[in-house]
């Protein structure tokens, strides 16, 4: 029987000392990217775009994200499940807060042992972080 797959779209944040936002959901131990799942009849960009103000406060338009790539990964927080994320990097444009069922934001670099697998194994080495 097939592993069940979460689609989700996620924003790649970088600060100038080359650190990444990263968000930890409630009920949750790992940091991941802003971001989630995709509704009914969403594209990938715009639910991009409602995560990240619906989770941290940031407006963005999908004109400000470039396509970083899409992949297939253990999910984080759901035991025997995949993780297919279409991952967008944007600039930040206001201070962000976590809002929604956000607990926590954080800047981490590569090697934080509480990474999503989907950032730490196919972000990280996409920016060349790995």
């Amino acid at each position: 029987m097939p592993r069940p797959t979460l689609v989700v779209s996620a924003v790649c944040f970088r600060d100038t000392e080359g650190r990444i936002l990263t968000v930890r959901k409630r009920g949750t131990s790992k940091f991941m990217l802003p971001g989630g799942k995709l509704e009914t009849d969403e594209s990938p960009a715009d639910a991009a775009v409602r995560e990240i103000r619906e989770e941290i406060g940031v407006e963005l338009a999908v004109a400000d994200l470039t396509l970083l790539g899409e992949w297939t990964t253990d999910a984080a927080n759901e035991p025997d499940t995949s993780v297919t994320g279409t991952v967008y990097t944007a600039r930040l444009t206001a201070e962000p807060v976590a809002s929604a069922e956000i607990d926590e934001v954080r800047w981490v670099v590569p090697g934080d042992p509480d990474l999503a697998p989907l950032l730490r194994e196919r972000v990280m080495p996409a920016l060349g972080l790995a």
